[in-house]
C-alpha cells in the first residue's frame, strides 16, 4: 500500500507520479494532512504525531505500507521517525518549480513531480 499523508489527494495528480507511487507500493490511499496549530508546542505535536501513527496502523494493518509524507515540518520529521523504529519507509515527492512573472508583479507557480525520495535517517 501507498499511504499518500499529505495535503494533496492522489486524484489530482499526474500520470507520472501515480505510476511511479504503485511501481512502489500498489495501491494508493489518501489520508489527509492534519492542520497543524503553528502556535502549538513540542506536547502538541507529539499528541498529534501520535494519533496519526496510529491512523497509518490501523489503514495499513496487515499489509505492507510505504507512506507519501509532505507538509508541516515538525510534525513531518517527528512522524518520520516513529515510523521509521517500527520500520515503516516513508517518502517525500520531489518537484520541478516552473515560475511565470507577469509585468504587474504577480508570479505563477506550476510544480512538475519529478520522483519519490526516501527519507534516511541515519
Amino acid at each position: 500500500m501507498f499511504l499518500n499523508l499529505s495535503n494533496h489527494p492522489s486524484a489530482n495528480w499526474s500520470a507520472e507520479q501515480t505510476e511511479a507511487a504503485r511501481q512502489l507500493s500498489g495501491e494508493i490511499v489518501d489520508l489527509p494532512f492534519p492542520a497543524v496549530d503553528p502556535v502549538g508546542d513540542e506536547d502538541y505535536i507529539a499528541s498529534i504525531v501520535d494519533e496519526y501513527l496510529c491512523k497509518v496502523l490501523e489503514i495499513s494493518e496487515g499489509q505492507d505500507v510505504t507512506v507519501h509524507l509532505m507538509g508541516e515540518m515538525t510534525f513531518t520529521f517527528a512522524l518520520v521517525q516513529r515510523l521509521h523504529i517500527l520500520g515503516i519507509p516513508c517518502v517525500a515527492s520531489t518537484t520541478r518549480r516552473e515560475t511565470v512573472e507577469y509585468p504587474d508583479g504577480r508570479k505563477e507557480s506550476f510544480f512538475q513531480f519529478v520522483q519519490f525520495r526516501k527519507y534516511k535517517l541515519s
